[in-house]
């Protein structure tokens, strides 16, 4: 598997972090690719909700939560990636308490790729870095969502 990760420091207490990212469905409020959200499963977010992720560029992805940690974190697996010659991929999001009101949230994407040394080779160099700038979006996107104004949090 090809593993992309990427940290970012927010200026948010982990349980305003985990009360946007923890609305499984909603991930259209932050992700700034994303432009809406299905949701194919019904009932309280956790293992087994299922969602199709709608993009910019008229692509979709399904996405269904494989773990489901409240407060701390999540699992999904990909599927339906086309165009993107995947044969598996997983995402998660972890959230670290840091004190003083901050958390670490931890985003990472695993994936295989098809078509052998030649997929693997695309994947290592191409995807990897959409990969990075993707989740790097979406890490700029929750930080905004999150983020109090200090003159509030004075």
């Amino acid at each position: 598997m090809i593993r992309r990760e990427r940290t970012m420091m927010i200026d948010a207490r982990p349980d305003v972090v985990w009360d946007v990212i923890g609305r499984f469905m909603h991930v259209d409020e932050y992700a700034p690719l994303v432009t809406s959200v299905d949701a194919m499963t019904e009932g309280p977010d956790g293992v087994g909700s299922k969602r199709r992720c709608h993009f910019e560029d008229g692509n979709s992805v399904v996405e269904e939560v494989t773990e489901w940690d409240p407060n701390h974190r999540y699992r999904v697996r990909l599927s339906e990636t086309s165009p993107m010659p995947l044969k598996e991929a997983y995402a998660e999001i972890c959230i670290k308490p840091q004190g003083q009101g901050r958390t670490l949230v931890v985003w990472s994407i695993e994936f295989r790729m098809k078509y052998g040394p030649l997929g693997w080779l695309m994947g290592q160099t191409l995807l990897k870095i959409m990969m990075g700038k993707v989740i790097d979006g979406n890490l700029r996107g929750l930080a905004d969502k999150v983020r109090v104004p200090r003159a509030l949090a004075a």
